[in-house]
């Protein structure tokens, strides 16, 4: 009887051998095959020699593991890219978490708004990442927001998708019928959704959090792209999906792309796994009540009032309980910060933009 229990302890001690070394080598492997630079990967043949050469170093800050850490995520739109073109950025957030508090926050900075772009002037702030890849991207975010960004996270629309059908979907309510089509990308993109509570699948999904085409723009759209991120990492921090992790890493290995080093993105993800979604506090950045409409260059852009104030309405957030500030998506409300101005709608004109 003894000897049988040893035995069924020995395998038991195998088993449980063989499943870490299963997920240490998966983690592993997806580490190594993401991990991107300035030389390599899907920005590697962009020339990101400023226009002017005596801007500061785009080395982004260490994260040392005691203070706040900011990923910058960078959604791509690449349909209608050539060979070898840096994709347009059409999603910019921040993930913010502190690894003291473990409270997290998820920003979402507005595409269209007007900055300084390190080495090439005054542009709206998604032309970043195609003047000089995330390392830009990352700098430009941090002056607008005060805040140090230490890693990036790039994918594209391919990317998105894959996620989502590896967690299997989601369930959520969609505020209203959503319906669009392009013929620019063969319909391949076209959004028709149903208003109601409803399980998305990876492509319906992105229909949900790509749809634009309401009173208030980018600035219900992004309302959405942070209520659907967030019950993504709810689900991501559930056990089926951690028992099927090595197969969602391998789903969405193709379409990932970052500088964060095997060791910082394994620090990460426990950080991340003990920041419950649940308690995400939610932004769009501006806020709407330190925004200005302006029209420069024939296309309308959105400016900061007082970057002051902005940077201390951050540091305010950070402070809160978590919360999720997010009001329902589709209607004529907005994030917190106030009432997104139902005027500020962009055109298709100026470098960088992304409009459909």
């Amino acid at each position: 009887m003894i000897r049988s229990i040893k035995r069924i302890a020995v395998a038991l001690v195998l088993l449980l051998m063989v499943a870490i070394g299963y997920y240490a080598y998966a983690f592993i492997n997806f580490a190594n095959n993401i991990q991107g630079g300035p030389e390599s990967g899907k920005f590697g043949n962009l020339n990101t020699t400023p226009i002017n050469k005596t801007e500061e170093s785009l080395v982004p800050p260490k994260w040392e593991g005691k203070e706040r850490v900011n990923v910058l995520l960078l959604g791509g739109d690449s349909r209608s890219s050539k060979p070898n073109e840096i994709p347009r950025s059409d999603t910019l957030m921040v993930a913010s978490i502190d690894p003291v508090t473990k409270k997290a926050a998820l920003l979402s900075v507005l595409r269209d708004t007007y900055v300084r772009i390190p080495g090439y002037g005054n542009d709206r702030i998604n032309a970043s990442v195609t003047y000089g890849g995330p390392q830009l991207a990352m700098k430009t975010v941090s002056d607008l927001l005060g805040i140090p960004i230490q890693y990036y996270v790039y994918t594209d629309f391919q990317g998105f998708i894959a996620l989502v059908d590896a967690i299997g979907g989601i369930e959520i309510d969609v505020e209203k019928d959503m319906k669009y089509t392009d013929s620019a990308d063969g319909h391949k993109f076209d959004i028709n959704l149903k208003k109601g509570y409803q399980h998305l699948d990876g492509t319906h999904a992105l229909q949900y959090v790509r749809f634009r085409h309401d009173a208030l723009s980018d600035f219900s759209r992004t309302e959405r792209q942070r209520k659907f991120l967030q019950a993504v990492a709810q689900k991501m921090q559930s056990t089926t999906s951690i028992i099927r992790l090595p197969k969602i890493l391998n789903s969405v290995d193709p379409y990932i792309e970052t500088n964060l080093s095997t060791t910082d993105m394994l620090k990460l993800a426990v950080l991340a796994f003990d920041a419950k979604a649940e308690g995400m506090a939610s932004a769009q950045v501006p806020p709407s009540h330190l925004l200005i409409e302006k029209r420069v260059g024939g296309a309308d852009v959105l400016m900061v009032s007082n970057q002051k104030k902005l940077h201390a309405y951050l540091q305010d957030l950070f402070k809160e309980e978590p919360a999720d500030e997010t009001e329902p998506a589709g209607g004529e409300s907005s994030t917190a910060g106030g009432g997104a101005p139902a005027a500020a709608v962009s055109n298709d004109t100026g470098r960088g933009s992304s409009r459909r």
